[in-house]
């Protein structure tokens, strides 16, 4: 296996190491998003879910999430190219679409906080969906992908 594993091994064969190790950190598939009824259009809040530790930019309880957060969604090989809502930048997307993962990835980097220290992650610009009353979620749109929150 070359160094760059992710270049040459198919997502469907990937061990789960492997496959864990291609998530970069940057928890932006832990945002709170809506979705527009008439025109499918995703909007990324501020907000993050509950079980997200902001200092380190994990899930507190990833083994147990879906009991906690059932409409959680367990990536897998097969439902990427349905999730049209993952970042952009996300090494699932990246590789499912046939790109390469950016420079600033811990596996290209070699460096795990290469995410955070680059901006690239929601890293202390967030705060949990716990704090903010149901219906005003619309106040915490923000875009990630270009403009600064």
């Amino acid at each position: 296996m070359t160094d760059k594993w992710w270049e040459t091994v198919p997502l469907k064969d990937m061990s789960e190491d492997q496959w864990e190790a291609l998530c970069d950190g940057c928890a932006k598939c832990c945002l709170v998003k809506l979705e527009d009824e008439d025109t499918g259009e995703i909007a990324y809040t501020r907000l993050h879910c509950k079980l997200l530790d902001a200092e380190t930019c994990r899930c507190s309880n990833y083994e147990n999430r879906k009991q906690f957060v059932p409409d959680c969604v367990k990536l897998t090989p097969d439902n990427l190219g349905a999730l049209k809502w993952m970042p952009k930048t996300c090494a699932y997307r990246l590789i499912h679409e046939g790109k390469p993962l950016e420079d600033w990835h811990p596996l290209v980097s070699g460096e795990q906080s290469s995410v955070h220290r680059q901006d690239h992650s929601i890293m202390g610009r967030t705060v949990s969906e716990d704090t903010v009353f149901e219906g005003d979620e619309f106040d915490w749109i923000v875009d990630w992908e270009g403009n600064e929150p």
